[in-house]
């Protein structure tokens, strides 16, 4: 096998991944349904390409690649994808893979395309603590459920457009019903703020023990999130945030959430960094 770097095995990911992208446009173009096997097997390849990649970078790291701004956006797309993979074919949404290929293809493109996110690893960040370590994988695997919520409050709020201007050709004759898109946007959140509760409970389990290791700012930006969409799911429940408002608010929170990504990541103190050599 080349010796290829871990970021080389992420460029060949994100080919995949862009190639999904341009399969979907291809077939709405020609205002046909894109093969859903096809479009599953392009993003599967994607997937197992991103997890070696990163299964490399955890190997240099010595621990979960989680430890810059580079490596929080591969992860979250890694989680999206892998979300993609499982719920996909269950709920039969075939521009689910479309638009999560899209989503895919920018958050590791443009990781990938700013050097600067990716200038310094950290290395053993968690400090050999495992529990540590999975409340962090919880906690960015919850940002990847929190994508494809944005992904489904998008197709409603399209669907919601098609019908009110009588659209039906091309890509809106392909969107699910409204009330498939409502009754997955219920699921996805609930399922979000679930992870997310539990990697702060994960969390706290052992900074209460030591509070001198707690971040501030970190747990802040973290706790707001969670409430943020915890109330907007106890809103839902109630029936009191719906239908468009509640696509929208969903779609500005993760939004919001990939904004304090890079404030979450700069909290942290420099721990064993080690400089990244120019790689392919």
């Amino acid at each position: 096998m080349p010796d290829f770097t871990d970021r080389t095995w992420l460029w060949f990911a994100t080919a995949c991944y862009l190639a999904g992208f341009v399969i979907g446009s291809i077939a709405l173009l020609r205002e046909r349904r894109h093969s859903r096997a096809l479009m599953f097997g392009v993003l599967f390849i994607g997937f197992a390409l991103q997890t070696f990649g990163l299964y490399q970078r955890g190997l240099a790291v010595k621990g979960c690649p989680l430890g810059n701004t580079f490596e929080i956006f591969q992860f979250t797309a890694w989680s999206a994808i892998a979300l993609y993979l499982v719920i996909g074919p269950t709920f039969r949404l075939s521009l689910l893979g479309y638009f999560t290929s899209l989503l895919a293809a920018v958050l590791t493109s443009v990781s990938l395309a700013i050097p600067a996110w990716d200038a310094t690893r950290r290395v053993g960040i968690f400090g050999g603590n495992p529990w540590i370590e999975f409340h962090a994988a919880i906690a960015l695997f919850s940002y990847g459920v929190f994508a494809l919520l944005a992904l489904t409050s998008t197709m409603y709020l399209l669907q919601v457009f098609s019908l009110k201007r009588h659209h039906l050709r091309g890509l809106f004759s392909f969107l699910p019903s409204i009330h498939d898109l409502d009754h997955i946007n219920l699921r996805l959140l609930g399922a979000g703020v679930m992870l997310l509760g539990a990697s702060l409970a994960v969390g706290s389990a052992y900074w209460v023990q030591d509070t001198a290791t707690v971040n501030t700012a970190k747990l802040i930006i973290t706790v707001a999130l969670w409430a943020a969409y915890a109330v907007v799911l106890g809103l839902r429940l109630k029936e009191l945030l719906i239908s468009k408002r509640l696509a929208w608010t969903c779609i500005i929170l993760f939004a919001a959430a990939l904004l304090s990504l890079d404030a979450v990541n700069s909290s942290r103190p420099p721990l064993s960094p080690t400089p990244v050599k120019a790689s392919r």
